[in-house]
């Protein structure tokens, strides 16, 4: 991406356009999501009752460890594949849709698609970056312009107005985003937010543990590896000076715990505020160059992290502050580069941090990338979706999804009747935020328009880049209009499902709906204990602790009681406390405080959809089926969909930067508290899962 004299280019129809960086926990809006640490599919295996029983260990007994009770023998048996950092039920089945969604792209070449159409641009996109021989052959030619206008910056002003202009293609240290704004939530403002680290969070550069200490040294010599392959003679320290510099960026960052928290994340500051917040930063130039209307009030999400962001502009030597740019640009430009670059970004990003053992297939690579994630759309993500939807999408599950949510929504309508610990008063706001919740299933209803998007044949590089630029333009230019609530945050080709805070909407994405998380041909046991606890998980999320201090309409209001507050987070401290003492790899525990949200949500969720299940029985008694009560299947239905395992390095990873806990502690964790587990397989004292009664934490 180049950028003449740090200004865009004037498009007429066909504009640089760009995709923001969203991270399923960092993104600037309230989104959350059922999964992003866990796990896999046993849609081959399942048997009339739809349980998976090959993968059952039954020298383990439920009332012990659900998770090994469920999945032992399965996590015995399984290897993960060498291309994978980890291994379950949510990996089976995206590695089984990216083989679908080659299938499709594969299939556009022999249509001859006409030129603009989004097939055409499907068709580009993929076939160039598959196409290693060509990208080889390209060389440097297609970054050179930008590493020319790193070389041309003369001063601080210069610097943050090329920030500004990577805005949404590369990561630097100050990243911008539009979102509903939580003060008025029908129109969209800008905020700005930390970033701009290469390793993948402020603890793998701050914390003394010798796993973090070699992740760093072998980020160093990543960067040696850019600096001299891209011609850098003096590579080695150059690296050194950038991962110094990082370091101290890394250590103004408010860790992740403290990101999520609604309340001090909402900042907003007039232009002169700005200014005072952060002096010397040349905000008017970061801002044009990063498309932002002029004058408008700018959301800081971590005001005191721009104010030391500020300083080190000032004390760090202009030349460094340049080498990590540039390092920046090559790493975010590093897979679609010659074999050099892509060797060095497959050692640190997979095999170090991932842990992974040899290289997934390069196609796979690029469906991905078109895919997308959480916020991130993808390059044509919405594009490959309907070809997506169209073949693999029956619309009779559509209509069985609406049902299931319908049933969780008077189930959660009825629990929050039958709280004790919540005031009238409260419960009165609750309903009314529950019935606003907007539900979205399979596929939007209004695709969206990849018209101005310019893809070519045999340019990869660029490709990404107008792709990133699109997406980033697409979402700016929104800044004071009118919030669309047809948006999709995920392609229906992605197997997860989310909750946006913002827009207080529940969205569970078409190739989610599938075993083991719904089972046509499953009792509805098994698929309330599987997919409806991941619909009362995302139900869940709009009363977690973040997502409770927004109302139905989207809105930072506090709708409840001093006393009732006090309640909730009495027992949520709790809750705190038991996901801080798990430890998934020796020496690193899980961060209850991180973890929280999503803690909250399958909590919620999995007692949530049981009575669901339990009033779509009408008082009928389920039967036994395989040999097990119904109460027993929808809890091993739950068990079952956290089947997974993950490689230490990837553990290690996520330890840091997910909010979801890890997937044993999920199954146990979540059913440890629910009176339903006890009650299915007649817990008592002395067995390891048992929990008084009075002890067991209840929230919704």
């Amino acid at each position: 991406m180049t950028a003449p004299n740090f200004r865009r280019a004037a498009l007429a129809a066909a504009a640089l356009l760009a995709v923001a960086s969203v991270h399923a926990q960092t993104a600037t809006t309230t989104t959350t999501t059922v999964e992003t640490t866990t796990t896999t599919s046993t849609a081959t295996k399942t048997m009339g009752s739809g349980i998976d029983r090959s993968g059952m260990d039954t020298s383990v007994r439920p009332q012990d460890d659900l998770f090994l009770a469920m999945n032992g023998t399965w996590v015995k048996n399984t290897q993960i594949p060498a291309d994978k950092s980890r291994w379950g039920t949510f990996d089976a089945l995206r590695d089984r849709t990216d083989h679908e969604v080659r299938d499709l792209v594969e299939g556009l070449q022999a249509t001859h698609p006409a030129a603009g159409s989004d097939a055409q641009k499907i068709n580009d996109f993929f076939r160039s970056y598959v196409d290693e021989a060509a990208i080889d052959k390209a060389g440097l030619a297609p970054i050179e312009a930008s590493l020319k206008d790193v070389d041309s910056i003369r001063d601080t002003g210069m610097l943050v107005g090329l920030m500004g202009h990577w805005q949404g293609v590369v990561r630097t240290p100050l990243g911008v985003d539009a979102n509903p704004d939580v003060d008025d939530p029908g129109v969209y403002i800008a905020s700005f937010r930390q970033g701009g680290l290469g390793l993948p969070d402020r603890d793998y550069y701050l914390k003394a543990d010798e796993r973090f200490a070699k992740a760093r040294a072998a980020y160093t010599d990543y960067l040696a590896r850019l600096f001299t392959l891209s011609g850098d003679a003096d590579g080695p320290a150059h690296a050194a000076r950038v991962v110094a510099l990082e370091t101290k960026i890394a250590a103004a960052q408010w860790p992740r715990d403290r990101t999520r928290d609604q309340k001090l994340a909402h900042n907003p500051k007039t232009p002169a505020e700005l200014d005072a917040l952060a002096p010397g930063f040349d905000f008017p130039t970061f801002e044009a160059q990063a498309q932002l209307p002029p004058g408008k009030i700018i959301v800081v999400r971590q005001p005191d992290y721009v104010t030391a962001l500020a300083g080190l502009l000032k004390s760090e030597p202009l030349d460094t502050w340049k080498l990590y740019m540039k390092s920046r640009r090559l790493d975010s430009a590093a897979t679609v580069l010659p074999a050099g670059f892509r060797d060095a970004s497959y050692q640190f990003h997979q095999v170090t941090i991932a842990g992974v053992k040899e290289r997934q297939p390069r196609w796979q690579d690029a469906v991905q990338q078109m895919n997308g994630g959480l916020g991130v759309t993808g390059p044509l993500g919405e594009a490959v979706g309907q070809l997506y939807v169209a073949r693999y999408f029956p619309p009779a599950y559509r209509a069985r999804m609406q049902a299931l949510v319908a049933n969780l929504m008077k189930a959660y309508s009825t629990s929050i009747d039958g709280l004790t610990w919540m005031s009238p008063a409260t419960k009165k706001e609750a309903h009314l935020k529950l019935s606003k919740y907007n539900v979205k299933i399979g596929y939007p209803d209004v695709w969206r328009d990849y018209g101005a998007l310019v893809m070519k044949p045999g340019d990869a590089l660029g490709n990404a880049d107008r792709a990133a630029a699109f997406e980033y333009h697409r979402e700016i230019v929104r800044i004071g209009g009118k919030v669309d609530r047809t948006e999709w945050g995920m392609t229906p080709q992605t197997i997860n499902a989310y909750y946006s805070g913002n827009k207080n909407e529940i969205v569970f994405p078409a190739a989610i709906l599938q075993p083991p998380f719904f089972n046509v041909a499953a009792d509805d046991a098994v698929n309330y204990g599987a997919i409806g606890a991941v619909i009362g998980h995302e139900i869940s999320h709009g009363f977690d602790d973040q997502g409770s201090q927004l109302d139905g309409d989207g809105r930072l209001r506090n709708w409840w009681t001093d006393d009732d507050r006090k309640a909730f987070d009495e027992i949520t401290g709790r809750l705190v406390a038991q996901y801080s003492a798990y430890e998934p790899i020796p020496g690193q525990h899980l961060n209850g405080k991180l973890t929280l949200g999503e803690n909250i949500a399958d909590l919620s969720g999995l007692q949530i959809s049981y009575k669901a299940w339990k009033l779509s029985l009408d008082g009928k008694p389920s039967p036994v089926i395989d040999g097990f009560t119904g109460e027993q299947r929808f809890i091993y239905g739950f068990a079952q969909v956290w089947r997974g395992k993950v490689r230490d390095e990837r553990e290690l990873e996520l330890i840091a930067t997910d909010p979801h806990s890890a997937a044993q502690f999920r199954a146990d964790g979540t059913t440890i508290n629910a009176d339903a587990y006890h009650d299915a397989f007649h817990t008592k004292p002395g067995d390891k899962m048992w929990k008084a009664p009075e002890d067991r934490l209840r929230l919704w």
